[in-house]
């Protein structure tokens, strides 16, 4: 099964896009968890309009599914100021953003996705654009070649990345604000999910909304997508309210159990134990066992099980914990 495919996937799927736009909040009022951030973007934001000037750079990192790009809409809204958003594996040609860039008005802010994504020749065009405000543009080939200065309004970079890593010193260096968005706390995904409720028109018991963000994997994303699944199974199965019981029986449905682990999950776990007896044993060997690349497992299955403490990575190979070994047991029993 693809990533894409998997209820417990962080990524958004192609047909939720309506129902997550219409969650998303749009003022720091409504935006739940990530206080920190609020906090210091709200008086950045406050002080950048006093003195009539855009927000520094901003670079958010972070597993995906955790609301960067909602945030790059609302720092947006509390600007007063235009969005305009891209990502950047659209962007294919350093004509691609120079297009983007001059159609932009002052102050307006531009959201690149996956930034780390870029192309070299793209990225590069960013530096001055950034710095300076200028972009420069190469017009014809060869011996009539010349080169174009234009000047750009100014405007706020907000570039998003799932891998931190990925991107070249000097873009990262280019950023005033860094900010590293980790995972919700259960308290937070329950006020997401009471709030989702209310604007799709559902009644949600507190229990019930507990319910769902046990299995949410900390993500906003998730816990939205499992509220419409669930919203859906009261309307056929129940009377329409999502209590405690009624969460259960349709997570369990889809095959999504207490700690929001799904059958991939599992297999994971019960690989590494049934052939392995818990490890230790390497991603390469992992990876063949489950017919699975190497790279999917280290970026899409393991950081959640390394997170709740099911897998433990060491120099020999991953280990499964006796946590996990009681959960799997549990599960088993059921």
């Amino acid at each position: 099964m693809e990533n894409m495919e998997r209820m417990l996937s962080a990524n958004e799927f192609q047909g939720e896009r309506e129902v997550q736009r219409s969650l998303r909040p749009r003022r720091f009022d409504d935006y739940i968890g990530q206080n920190s951030l609020k906090q210091k973007m709200s008086i950045f934001i406050e002080a950048a309009k006093r003195r009539e000037e855009s927000v520094d750079h901003i670079l958010l990192y972070g597993p995906p599914g955790l609301g960067k790009t909602t945030l790059a809409g609302v720092i947006a809204t509390e600007m007063g100021v235009n969005l305009k958003i891209t990502s950047g594996p659209v962007l294919d040609k350093a004509g691609d953003l120079a297009a983007i860039l001059t159609s932009l008005e002052e102050n307006d802010i531009l959201f690149i996705d996956e930034i780390h994504r870029l192309n070299t020749s793209v990225e590069e065009i960013l530096y001055p654009a950034m710095e300076d405000k200028e972009l420069d543009i190469i017009i014809g080939k060869g011996p009539s070649a010349r080169s174009i200065r234009i000047e750009l309004p100014n405007f706020t970079l907000i570039g998003a990345t799932t891998r931190a890593g990925l991107l070249s010193s000097p873009l990262r260096d280019r950023f005033g604000v860094v900010h590293r968005m980790d995972y919700y706390e259960e308290s937070e995904l329950i006020d997401i999910i009471l709030r989702g409720g209310r604007i799709l028109g559902v009644e949600v018991k507190q229990e019930g909304a507990r319910e769902i963000a046990l299995r949410s994997r900390g993500t906003p994303r998730i816990a939205n997508r499992f509220l419409k699944r669930v919203r859906d199974y009261a309307e056929i199965r129940g009377d329409g309210i999502i209590d405690q019981k009624l969460s259960v029986e349709a997570l369990s449905l889809l095959g999504v159990d207490s700690y929001g682990l799904d059958e991939l999950d599992r297999e994971i776990l019960t690989s590494l134990v049934e052939n392995y007896g818990g490890g230790p044993v390497g991603i390469e060997t992992l990876s063949l066992v489950l017919g699975e690349d190497r790279k999917t497992l280290e970026e899409v299955y393991e950081p959640y099980l390394v997170k709740i403490g099911f897998i433990k990575r060491t120099h020999r190979g991953r280990v499964v914990t006796e946590k996990a070994y009681k959960h799997l047991e549990t599960e088993g029993e059921r």
